[in-house]
């Protein structure tokens, strides 16, 4: 395993011959709260991440043991002007569409405080796999703004816009096994074992063409929130990309051949 730094607060670490990522939260002195520079590492990360192509699954992590991130830096935000805040936006918005344009799968492990923006770091990615100590919610109203990591869209997209909007709107903290119920997350661990059963599913995944879990993601990703027929045209498109792929005649050979592919990742 090799591990390669961005900026002083986010780390990447390389499992099953690179093609597992892991994206390390390391802020633990401020519970990962996302300042100015650690969004722009987040971002910087996901962009280099994005453009490895032997990275297939990629797993956002935290290294602080009560939370996963508390949010946006609300100490730092105190001493802004309304110019620095206005200069702040692209910088932080650039860290959770960096993570949400990951091209390939990526998996969240969460444990204790994931809130505001931390939940929204954990909504960017496809699948989120969450402690028995894991707390989520966006309370972003409680101070006086809105969730601006995605949360307004995101989130209805997971767990429809009525339930969406009363979490947005109550600004309420949510247990692990209630946001299990709710379809915050998807799927509750015993706690301590979040980023464990994370890096299992990613390994599983990992084994999977490297071609064909791009095309998946860009389907999936593109269809949603298209009528029937548009998005059957976005699923062609993806196929189409695949279809006269070396991965495709490899996994075809490799099922005939009753053995494991070896994809070329073209």
């Amino acid at each position: 395993m090799n591990e390669e730094r961005f900026g002083e607060f986010v780390l990447v670490r390389r499992h099953e011959q690179g093609h597992v990522a892991e994206l390390v939260l390391d802020r633990p002195k401020a519970m990962n709260a996302v300042s100015t520079e650690m969004a722009r590492s987040i971002a910087g990360a996901c962009t280099a991440l994005g453009e490895d192509r032997d990275v297939r699954v990629v797993v956002l992590t935290s290294t602080h043991e009560r939370a996963f991130c508390v949010g946006a830096d609300l100490k730092e935000r105190n001493s802004f002007s309304d110019a620095d805040l206005v200069r702040q936006r692209p910088v932080t918005r650039g860290a959770y569409t960096g993570v949400l344009e990951v091209p390939v799968p990526t998996v969240a492990a969460v444990h204790g405080f994931a809130l505001g923006g931390g939940f929204e770091l954990a909504l960017a990615c496809d699948v989120i796999v969450a402690d028995r100590t894991a707390v989520v919610g966006l309370p972003e109203v409680s101070v006086g703004v809105i969730p601006g990591g995605g949360g307004t869209q995101l989130l209805p997209r997971r767990v429809g816009a009525a339930r969406a909007a009363e979490l947005i709107f109550s600004a309420r903290r949510v247990e692990a096994v209630e946001a299990g119920e709710l379809g915050l997350v998807d799927q509750v661990v015993e706690e301590g074992r979040d980023r464990e059963v994370a890096l299992e599913l990613a390994s599983r995944i990992a084994g999977n063409s490297p071609v064909g879990l791009r095309a998946a993601k860009r389907a999936l990703r593109l269809g949603q929130g298209l009528d029937l027929r548009a998005g059957l045209e976005v699923e062609d498109a993806a196929w189409r990309a695949v279809a006269f792929s070396g991965d495709r005649a490899e996994g075809v050979a490799a099922f005939n051949e009753k053995r494991k592919p070896e994809w070329p990742g073209e």
